[in-house]
């Protein structure tokens, strides 16, 4: 890409989720938050569960939010391809159903946490951290 543009998809299981040119791409690794401009140099790196900010060319000063639920991003020759099992922009979230994901996360750590089942401990605590991703992410709609 000619100046300091660089093209941004983030791809799931289920498809593209999200194909812009931006300026500036800020997310979360597993060793902190990074941001990636045009030129950077080569990276590989595995994603916690967080928001992705996006800003765009078209529009420099509105940031795209996307929830990204893990995965892994890899960045050369200016192209930011994020592959995450699943993945949501900001405007795509059902809130409801998000909240709804919260609770039942909430009320089954509670369970877990009685009966000392440490696996359905640890899988209600990801579920709890995708449900409060998507319900902050959600926030950032425009």
């Amino acid at each position: 890409m000619a100046g300091n543009i660089m093209k941004v998809n983030i791809v799931t299981p289920d498809g593209v989720v999200y194909d812009h040119h931006a300026k500036l791409v800020v997310l979360s690794t597993i060793d902190g938050e990074i941001g990636v401009m045009a030129h950077h140099a080569p990276i590989i790196a595995p994603l916690v569960i967080d928001e992705v900010r996006v800003r765009r060319v078209d529009k420099p000063h509105h940031e795209d939010s996307i929830a990204v639920n893990g995965g892994f991003l890899e960045f050369s020759n200016d192209l930011v391809s994020i592959v995450a099992n699943s993945a949501e922009r900001a405007r795509d979230i059902d809130l409801r159903r998000a909240k709804y994901a919260k609770q039942r996360a909430e009320s089954t750590i509670k369970s877990a946490e009685e009966k000392h089942n440490i696996d359905e401990l640890a899988r209600a605590q990801v579920s709890l951290r995708k449900a409060i991703n998507r319900i902050n992410v959600s926030s950032h709609r425009n």
